[in-house]
């Protein structure tokens, strides 16, 4: 019977065993892994894409047919003026959710275990990151559908519309360090996400997505015009009606590398650092 023990964990020995070391998962391949993970969330909890599909629907009708008539005069003529803004406006609320989903880890305790893998440090921030443009791709396209229904028509043709896209995306990213690091230092998600909301609200409302800064009082229009996410939308408006200028589109480039730039070493220190 003995004998038999023995032959038996030798065979189990030599089936689980590992003749050659896996070499160590590459930067990239570590960053698609945790951009896969971000994915899975979506695919397993659909209900998170309610905000995605939703938050853009109301604001659309809400602002389109309360407003459009007393400010434009009719409500063709808003939706023109209003859709490409609302696509911004849609894109930077759903990239709180970045910092949202990343301290829900930490408090659960799977952050630590991140760190601890034998893989690039930045991977599961940047993986999320890239992860969740997929969610800003659907709230921009869930955005432009409903346009499109209403009767938005994009004066830059297919082109425009996916060069804005991409900007758009390239924007958000870069933004979303910023909600990456309150993710890192607030106790609780509740907290991150009421934090974020207040960085983010003057920055959506303060600007020229629902209303042309010609028409605020003089102190106002410096605030917006000094704005980043003003310059994004003009941009944005221009790509999708055909009038962008190569100003405009370099700014909001220079814009996002400056904010990578400065919020991504910050984001990666926290991470190393945090007990």
């Amino acid at each position: 019977m003995r004998s038999l023990d023995i032959g038996s964990n030798t065979a189990l020995r030599e089936a689980v065993e590992v003749l050659d070391r896996p070499g160590r998962a590459s930067a990239v391949t570590s960053t698609l892994t945790f951009a896969h993970r971000a994915l899975l969330k979506i695919k397993h909890v659909p209900e998170q894409l309610f905000d995605v599909t939703l938050t853009p629907i109301i604001f659309t009708l809400m602002f389109t047919y309360l407003f459009g008539g007393a400010i434009a005069g009719d409500t063709r003529t808003y939706l023109q003026f209003l859709l490409p803004g609302i696509m911004v406006q849609t894109v930077l609320i759903v990239s709180v959710y970045t910092g949202f989903t990343l301290n829900t880890d930490i408090t659960k305790g799977v952050f630590d275990r991140f760190r601890s893998l034998p893989i690039w440090r930045p991977a599961p921030i940047v993986g999320a990151l890239l992860g969740d443009t997929v969610r800003y791709t659907i709230a921009s396209c869930v955005t432009l559908v409903l346009g499109l229904i209403l009767g938005f028509r994009p004066e830059g043709g297919a082109t425009g519309v996916v060069l804005a896209l991409v900007l758009l995306l390239v924007f958000a990213f870069s933004l979303s360090w910023i909600f990456t690091i309150l993710g890192l230092v607030m106790r609780s998600p509740n907290a991150v996400m009421g934090v974020s909301m207040l960085v983010l609200m003057p920055l959506t409302f303060a600007s020229n997505i629902f209303v042309d800064p010609r028409t605020m009082p003089s102190a106002l229009q410096t605030v917006v015009e000094v704005n980043p996410v003003s310059h994004l939308v003009t941009a944005v408006r221009g790509l999708m009606g055909g009038g962008a200028t190569f100003s405009d589109v370099g700014w909001v480039l220079v814009a996002s590398a400056v904010l990578t730039a400065v919020f991504a070493p910050i984001t990666m220190h926290i991470y190393r650092t945090r007990g």
